[in-house]
């Protein structure tokens, strides 16, 4: 199964996140089909925080691509502001 989850970056107590396309049978901040977006959940004011290509997203999920639970509550967060 094709999943759309968070991959892992930066440092301790400074995390970032990539949004990967990916097999689900991959490791967390392994292999990856495709890198989609980010989220920076300790951006500064004024710094995006948030960037996802919204055209990829729609073009995986009809593909039958399912989102991670915390993918899914960025992205709702990020469509009601």
């Amino acid at each position: 199964m094709v999943v759309i989850r968070f991959s892992r970056g930066g440092s301790k107590n400074r995390p970032f996140f990539n949004v990967v396309v990916a097999d689900s049978r991959c490791r967390r901040d392994g292999r990856f089909i495709e890198r989609i977006g980010f989220f920076n959940p300790v951006a500064k004011e004024g710094a995006e925080g948030v960037r996802i290509a919204m055209d990829r997203l729609n073009y995986w999920t009809g593909q039958g691509a399912q989102l991670s639970d915390s993918v899914a509550r960025v992205l709702k967060s990020v469509k009601t502001a």
